[in-house]
Formats: structure tokens, sequence, C-alpha cells
């Protein structure tokens, strides 16, 4: 499976940098950065997001979606 390169040219992303990019709500990326399920630090109020973490936990769920699906398909 080829890889997702993230062409953002930040090396540090803002909720409102993901939220454009995944075309998602604030809500769904902040549920992932409370859970810790994307790496994040916070300054003060506000989250920023490695983009080269971003790109290895996008990459990292997609693999873990066609593997989920895959096994779902082979049982």
């Amino acid at each position: 499976m080829e890889r997702i390169p993230v062409e953002i040219d930040k090396d540090w992303l803002s909720v409102a940098d993901i939220c454009e990019y995944m075309d998602v709500s604030t809500f769904v990326v902040t549920s992932q950065l409370r859970s810790g399920n994307l790496p994040a630090v916070k300054f003060g109020r506000e989250w920023r997001v490695s983009r080269q973490d971003f790109e290895d936990w996008i990459n990292a769920q997609r693999a873990e979606a066609t593997t989920r699906a895959q096994y779902e398909l082979d049982a």
C-alpha cells in the first residue's frame, strides 16, 4: 500500500489545519487529541500536531482499516 503524504507547508499543525485537510469538524479532531490517539502537544489552550506525526497517524489508521476489512472478508 502506497503511503499517503501530507503536503502542508508547516512543521506544526493546528486543529484548524487538520480539520481543513481532513474536511472534518473540530470535535472529531479534538476527540482524537484528547484520547491520545493522535500525538500532540498542548500550548495553553492550543493543540499542535507535528506534520510527521499526523502523516504517520493517517497511514497507521489506513493500514489498520485495511487489515480490519481483510479480516472481515476472510471470516
